[in-house]
């Protein structure tokens, strides 16, 4: 088994191959003052997530979806070739390709397959999704409440059939319109 290290203080961030001389002092103090606070649940007290190297924490920066709405968290999502990365949707959203294949209407083999993944369907089905549930995020307080949202709440005017039910038989466009009659001061 590996040694274990201890938990440098929090905020700490790992230069080359070890930490600044204050982050060392900060963490050996909080260790000190805080007994097992470094204890997490199921895990040994001594435990040490791995650090993060700062460059690569960048390339791989999630963004934070507070803010984007519509179209511009589908642009979020966009990979340097132009294509709605399923990879990252999946990611953020904390679901599996599985998962998020079951959620946009194709089969699971479709997000295993660069070839599918890329295909107008997929792309479309996936582009559907992040608009609608652009939409609602700041309705329904955050990223994966609107995710909820998306997949489990019924729409009255839809004969309580969820979002998610309609983007798969292509009719996103209905809840687009739909968000925005609401949006806009009209009534459920």
């Amino acid at each position: 088994m590996a040694s274990l290290k201890k938990l440098p203080a929090a905020g700490a961030v790992r230069h080359g191959k070890g930490l600044r001389r204050s982050d060392k002092k900060k963490a050996g103090a909080a260790e000190e003052s805080a007994g097992s606070a470094f204890h997490f649940a199921g895990l040994p007290a001594k435990w040490n997530p791995p650090l993060v190297d700062a460059p690569k924490a960048r390339k791989r920066a999630i963004l934070p979806l507070q803010g984007l709405r519509g179209s511009e968290l589908v642009t979020a999502f966009i990979d340097d070739k132009g294509f709605v990365s399923v990879e990252r949707i999946a990611e953020r959203f904390g679901m599996s390709k599985v998962q998020l294949a079951e959620t946009i209407g194709v089969k699971r083999e479709t997000v295993h397959r660069t070839a599918r993944r890329t295909a107008p369907k997929t792309q479309a089905r996936a582009t559907e999704m992040l608009e609608i549930v652009g939409r609602v995020v700041d309705w329904a307080g955050g990223e994966k409440q609107a995710m909820a949202w998306y997949r489990a709440e019924p729409i009255a005017a839809f004969g309580g059939r969820t979002a998610e039910a309609l983007v798969k038989e292509g009719r996103a466009s209905a809840v687009r319109d739909y968000l925005d009659h609401v949006a806009t001061g009209g009534f459920a």
